[in-house]
């Protein structure tokens, strides 16, 4: 049984639920709720949430205006940072959502856009309506995707490829992790979505090879 480590809150579990239930043979391990020995993880999920504490981010003069300090979780930026490192060194199957590849992207030396506007809108949260554009080696690609958010990407750390980016805007939406088994970040929530069934089927695909 393939053991996939991740940090879940509360509020988000429903929508990840009906993935899981499709891959019962994936075990779901929530460090928000004990210890999570990443030695003996197939895989790493890292879903949304708060912003970034600002002392982890890799950028000087943080404007703490942009910070929404409200929910800042500096116990779960300290595991996630963790986890990604030795998640890494094992060659682990990385699937990277909403805060996810912001986080993914400032543990590996990248910086973030900390507010940009038209981004969080409501009406973006659970529609697949915000248009995306698509480099040509792109394996998982969606016309529309449910993008809400007010940080992004600025900097992209190395070893990153730009796979999709906003077609108004060029935010980017997603990216991997060149030369790597698979590590695939995206701004958009697949999790909320109908019409993203292939791209957790893959990263699933890849936690049973990684156990096998």
């Amino acid at each position: 049984m393939p053991n996939l480590a991740t940090w879940m809150r509360p509020t988000d579990e429903k929508w990840f639920r009906p993935f899981f239930a499709k891959d019962p043979d994936v075990h779901v391990f929530d460090s928000r709720n004990g210890d999570v020995a990443m030695d003996q993880m197939d895989g790493l999920l890292l879903t949304g949430g708060s912003d970034i504490t600002p002392e982890l981010l890799r950028q000087e003069n943080v404007d703490p205006n942009l910070i929404d300090k409200d929910d800042l979780d500096p116990k779960r930026d300290r595991w996630e940072f963790d986890a990604i490192s030795k998640a890494l060194k094992r060659g682990l199957p990385i699937l990277a959502i909403c805060r996810g590849i912001q986080v993914l992207n400032v543990a590996l030396g990248g910086t973030l856009k900390l507010d940009i506007p038209g981004h969080r809108l409501p009406e973006q949260k659970e529609q697949d309506i915000q248009r995306l554009r698509y480099d040509g080696k792109a394996k998982h690609r969606f016309e529309n995707v449910n993008s809400s958010h007010h940080q992004a990407i600025d900097r992209l750390a190395d070893g990153f490829e730009v796979e999709a980016w906003c077609a108004d805007d060029e935010i980017i939406e997603q990216v991997r992790l060149r030369n790597y088994p698979f590590a695939l970040a995206v701004q958009y929530h697949p999790e909320r979505g109908k019409i993203y069934d292939a791209l957790f089927e893959d990263f699933f695909a890849r936690l049973k090879s990684a156990k096998s």
